[in-house]
């Protein structure tokens, strides 16, 4: 992984390049987390690396360091309502916006991961097929966007223990869908999401 995305981003004269990433489309409840961060130029920071390939003590770890490190980051959410509202992707992309918007110094462009520029967003975007794994930028917005979301649903299993949110973080394990059928479900979940599952 190297900075070649955000480097042609400021030889294009962009001062400040940020990247953003979602975190929790699939799950059955919960918000949908999005964090931004724009990171010192050519930042090193070993074992930086797509959340999704590393374990919850190293993201942990990263979690702490790149928000100690960066000239900026931001982490929001959209809730339940709200995805259910607008549609899982919508919603995420109102997080992502969220968390850009919350950005100080500001980014005067945005890596994305994925193949879609974020909708409403009138800062200038470029979306990076497995951006988490290419770009910085983008691999500590999807630790930021993980770990926050990670840390919510535990926090949730205080609330709703018979769901076992603090192991499975609201995705649809066989221990998780169970629980939905007996107890039904709770205001963290999306109905949207349960229709299979509750008929």
């Amino acid at each position: 992984m190297d900075y070649s995305f955000e480097n042609k981003a400021i030889a294009a004269g962009f001062r400040t390049v940020c990247g953003t990433d979602e975190a929790g489309r699939g799950p059955l409840a919960g918000p949908v987390c999005a964090a931004a961060v724009i990171l010192p130029r050519n930042l090193e920071m070993p074992g930086l690396n797509d959340s999704k390939k590393l374990t919850a003590k190293k993201r942990d770890v990263l979690f702490d360091l790149i928000k100690e490190k960066a000239v900026a980051h931001a982490v929001a959410f959209a809730t339940v309502e709200e995805i259910e509202t607008l549609n899982i992707l919508n919603a995420a992309f109102l997080a992502m916006r969220r968390a850009i918007a919350a950005l100080n110094p500001p980014a005067e462009t945005v890596l994305v991961d994925g193949n879609l520029k974020i909708r409403g967003l009138e800062t200038p975007c470029l979306p990076v097929v497995g951006g988490d794994g290419l770009s910085p930028s983008i691999a500590a917005a999807s630790i930021l966007a993980k770990v926050s979301r990670d840390r919510l649903l535990t926090e949730l299993h205080e609330t709703y223990p018979q769901y076992g949110f603090a192991r499975h973080k609201g995705y649809g394990t066989g221990a998780h869908m169970a629980a939905i059928r007996e107890f039904g479900p709770c205001p963290e979940h999306r109905p949207s999401f349960l229709k299979n599952i509750l008929g």
